[in-house]
């Protein structure tokens, strides 16, 4: 334990641990102390220095804990005489069991939509590519057996995985693109053959990606399954206690009854619903700047708050996005300016928030979050 004067006060350790008591994680709801967020305490004369670790890389909230840590500390220690570290641990879905290959995986999440067209597969690959620009250890599953999509979208379209020798068994090595490791069956087939599988054939692949792939260590490995509810998803929900599910649509009546239904699916094999993602939400025009909803705009707010479950955030309709996904350069790499990439980091910030609240407090409900439900 350390001391220094100060103005004929004493700052101990004691002292700035109840200081730090004061600054309350918002979504679990008790002090950064309790929770073990507070590392490597020193006091070094007039110099008070800590690391502040939080619960994913991810974490929205990141400036502001930092900030209010900081000040709680400074009001005791003096301003300028406080150093503060910012590091993540991602918090780990406790309590289930999973293959060995998934053995270093921390969380499971899948991506889905009740319907096709609606843009799943491009919110999975930016998801997975902005988790991983923010310092996550993040894997991208193309569940999609039988329309992969994402060796395009991530530039892998021609590549192999190699295999590898464990334990005298033939291993897959994943791919890796924008610090995301990933696997398809589009790596395995001619990108030009239908692949012509009965539901047995195509769940059994997706058994081999997850006990055959050489995965390691991971913070997030993310499931780009197929449009619907059926064998694929039934496969995955069976196979392992997955951390949680996200439900892409888009705003119009058609989408948004088909995402009622993957809800509910999930909901029947007990797959917490980590949010509701409206993609294709709005147009800006490039040359006069209006707004058009397209498709209509809030239907998928509407059923968040139908189902209880957190609206993630909307996606706006942006030639970048599908030239980026064309070229094998998702928009939060190719353009990380544009209002697509924003949203796209935003909503795989609230993401990550929900993954540590649903490991965290499971009992809890989600947090609302209601994002962009202007206009």
């Amino acid at each position: 334990m350390g001391f220094f004067s100060k103005n004929n006060s004493v700052v101990s350790e004691a002292e700035v641990l109840d200081a730090l008591r004061s600054v309350i994680d918002p979504d679990l709801h008790k002090d950064v102390v309790s929770l073990g967020m507070i590392k490597n305490l020193k006091i070094e004369g007039e110099k008070v220095s800590f690391t502040f670790e939080l619960t994913t890389p991810s974490c929205p909230l990141k400036d502001k804990l930092e900030l209010e840590a900081r000040t709680a500390v400074e009001k005791i220690a003096g301003d300028g005489n406080v150093k503060v570290a910012m590091t993540a641990s991602v918090a780990m879905q406790m309590g289930v069991n999973k293959p060995a290959a998934l053995s270093g995986v921390r969380n499971t999440i899948a991506v889905a939509s009740g319907k096709g067209g609606v843009g799943k597969s491009t919110v999975a690959a930016n998801l997975a590519v902005a988790l991983a620009k923010d310092g996550a250890k993040v894997g991208l599953l193309d569940a999609d057996i039988y329309g992969p999509s994402i060796p395009l979208m991530l530039g892998l379209q021609n590549e192999k995985p190699e295999a590898q020798q464990v334990n005298g068994h033939a291993m897959m090595v994943p791919l890796e693109a924008h610090g995301v490791k990933v696997m398809s069956i589009g790596f395995l087939v001619d990108p030009n053959t239908a692949v012509v599988w009965r539901g047995p054939m195509a769940s059994g692949a997706l058994k081999q990606f997850m006990s055959d792939v050489l995965w390691g260590d991971l913070d997030y490995l993310i499931f780009d399954l197929p449009p619907g509810t059926g064998d694929i998803q039934l496969t995955l929900c069976q196979t392992i206690p997955l951390t949680g599910a996200v439900i892409v649509t888009t705003p119009q009546d058609v989408a948004l009854a088909d995402a009622r239904k993957a809800v509910r699916m999930f909901e029947k094999v007990h797959v917490p619903v980590l949010g509701i993602v409206e993609n294709m939400s709005y147009f800006i025009c490039s040359a006069c700047h209006h707004r058009e909803e397209i498709f209509s705009h809030g239907g998928a707010v509407k059923a968040a708050l139908e189902f209880n479950v957190p609206f993630l955030g909307e996606l706006p309709i942006e030639t970048a996005v599908r030239i980026g996904s064309d070229e094998g350069s998702p928009i939060v790499v190719s353009g990380p300016e544009t209002e697509a990439a924003h949203s796209f980091r935003d909503i795989a910030q609230s993401m990550a928030q929900q993954v540590s609240i649903a490991n965290l407090l499971p009992s809890q409900k989600p947090v609302e979050i209601l994002l962009g439900t202007e206009g």
